[in-house]
């Protein structure tokens, strides 16, 4: 009878033990999609920003057609982006042609000087800020998915369950180049 009793005793302390795995599992797993969202919230809000801020330097750079092309694709190819790893390329071209926008932009005086340009400039900024804070933030949900994912014995629960690795939101190949500055 004492044979039962322990038999039963550690069914139920592996049944508490993968019910406790799971729980965590799924856990990590809503906060990382919701990190996710929050930075689908701020590339909105961005996306939102971007025509804007196009129509406002149009009217200064007439001769600008294809960089004001550029912007519109990009912007169109990151809004369309399937999935995290399309996601993450597309938004980083997205952030190059924002550069080579403001770089138009620092060739008009006029331009920078107006008053909706400064603000739709800020606000892009601020924007940007939030992105960055809401990727870093995500990249640390999922190193900790990851990891409990991973290690033994979550591993063989994970499997079974299968739980996935996520992605990290990385930098573009070219974002990780030095700057060159000349005076």
């Amino acid at each position: 009878m004492e044979i039962l009793y322990i038999i039963l005793a550690l069914a139920a302390i592996i049944v508490f033990w993968l019910m406790a795995v799971y729980n965590g599992l799924i856990r990590l797993k809503n906060r990382t999609d919701e990190a996710w969202s929050d930075i689908d919230v701020q590339l909105k809000r961005r996306y939102d920003l971007i025509p804007n801020l196009v129509e406002t330097v149009k009217g200064y750079g007439k001769h600008e057609r294809e960089l004001f092309e550029n912007v519109t694709k990009a912007r169109t190819t990151a809004m369309t982006a399937k999935n995290m790893e399309e996601k993450g390329k597309a938004e980083n071209m997205l952030s190059q042609t924002l550069k080579s926008l403001f770089a138009v932009a620092e060739n008009y005086p006029q331009l920078k000087a107006s008053e909706n340009f400064a603000k739709l400039q800020d606000e892009l900024s601020d924007t940007e800020n939030k992105i960055q804070a809401a990727r870093r933030f995500y990249n640390g949900q999922v190193r900790d998915s990851n990891i409990k994912i991973q290690v033994f014995p979550n591993n063989m629960v994970a499997g079974m369950l299968k739980f996935t690795k996520y992605e990290f939101f990385e930098a573009d190949e070219d974002e990780k180049e030095n700057v060159k500055v000349k005076f």
